[in-house]
């Protein structure tokens, strides 16, 4: 708890400024891609991206809500931990994620897809007794309720393997907390099929554009290149509750 504490105490202001700013932006450019899409008239050509093989064999797990809901505090996470790791690192992160947002968002305007929850019976089963499907129709409720847009590519998804990409190779942040946010990633990835938010597909989208994105800017080097920041040395080398026991002695 100790070490815990101290790591939060180490987030910069920036930190918790970009988390913010980060989340309102995946909400925020989910819903003007959905505006966009309906002005330009291309929410007329929305396809159903649906790989019947596939997607048809995955259940409804209702429980998996939790997980679904709990994405949003993850991504919160995600920047703050990485914000811990040296500039460039931290720069290179912001930059691929907002371009795998940008590209995220152009599919919802230009190839918006949807799903038709009442053809799928999803309606049915979310209005089903029990806590869990009461929690999925609310959810199913504030995302269109029949009908449902924007799903490829998933936005669950590539947020969430670009804060593992941020944390995944760095001696800043502890081997708990990076293999924690791999296991997080997985989960959600499968919790937006187990809630039948996502199709299969949706899946390949978001981690497909988050891993091209990631390659692409570490190999270009952006923070490197464009703004000279050199790799650093881990913020915290020492044990971060020793380090504040010692600095509070001093």
């Amino acid at each position: 708890m100790k070490k815990l504490i101290a790591a939060v105490r180490r987030i910069p202001k920036s930190g918790w400024i970009i988390a913010a700013v980060y989340f309102g932006l995946q909400y925020g450019m989910y819903r003007l891609g959905d505006w966009l899409s309906r002005v330009t008239g291309t929410i007329d050509r929305a396809f159903v991206p649906k790989i019947d093989a596939i997607d048809d064999l995955i259940p409804l797990i209702p429980v998996f809500v939790l997980i679904y809901l709990y994405s949003y505090a993850f991504w919160i996470m995600g920047p703050l931990a990485v914000s811990l790791t040296g500039k460039k690192n931290f720069t290179n992160y912001l930059i691929g994620l907002s371009a795998a947002y940008i590209i995220g968002f152009l599919f919802f305007v230009f190839m918006p897809t949807y799903m038709d929850r009442a053809a799928e019976g999803l309606i049915e089963c979310a209005q089903r007794p029990g806590i869990f499907n009461r929690l999925l129709n609310t959810v199913y409720s504030a995302d269109g309720s029949t009908l449902a847009f924007n799903l490829f590519p998933s936005y669950h998804c590539l947020i969430s393997i670009y804060c593992w990409f941020g944390v995944r190779r760095r001696p800043e942040i502890s081997a708990g907390f990076r293999i924690y946010s791999l296991v997080m990633t997985v989960l959600i990835c499968l919790s937006t099929v187990f809630t039948k938010q996502h199709y299969f597909l949706d899946i390949v989208g978001g981690l497909g554009i988050a891993t091209l994105c990631y390659t692409v800017t570490e190999k270009i080097d952006p923070a490197g290149r464009w703004f000279g920041l050199s790799e650093e040395e881990p913020a915290q080398a020492a044990d971060p509750a020793q380090t504040d026991e010692g600095s509070r002695g001093s």
